[in-house]
């Protein structure tokens, strides 16, 4: 009795068989399609991530080449300052015999900065400066 329904059955399980291959293939294509859409999605946001990045480091590159210049005119800018107070140049000039009077005049300074700059220089002159 089953000899007879074999063929059927050996029909039916090729059919199914067929059939489950034909789902398995769909699937298959789906999540490609998927992971092929994925991939493309994530190479164009890794694309714009390294173009940002490089924006960035150029940037970063100009700010430093500007935070340079500016220090560098800072420093130029104190070098050359008419208004700057030389203590070196007032102690020098107490030396040379100069007063108060002449020391507010002539470098520009206040008569506290010129009396102490007196002061340091005629101690140092006798040696009574000490450091602790």
């Amino acid at each position: 009795m089953l000899e007879q329904y074999a063929p059927l059955l050996s029909l039916t399980a090729t059919a199914v068989l067929v059939g489950y291959v034909l789902f398995l293939r769909h699937i298959i294509s789906k999540q490609r399609k998927e992971h092929s859409e994925r991939l493309k999605t994530v190479n164009q946001e890794l694309q714009a991530i390294g173009s940002g990045s490089m924006g960035v480091g150029r940037k970063l590159i100009m700010l430093e080449k500007q935070i340079a210049a500016l220090k560098h005119n800072q420093d130029e800018m104190v070098k050359n300052d008419p208004n700057r107070v030389s203590y070196t140049e007032a102690s020098r000039l107490v030396e040379l015999g100069a007063d108060v009077e002449d020391l507010m005049n002539s470098c520009g300074i206040s008569r506290p900065e010129a009396e102490l700059v007196t002061a340091l220089s005629q101690k140092s002159q006798s040696g009574d400066i000490t450091v602790n």
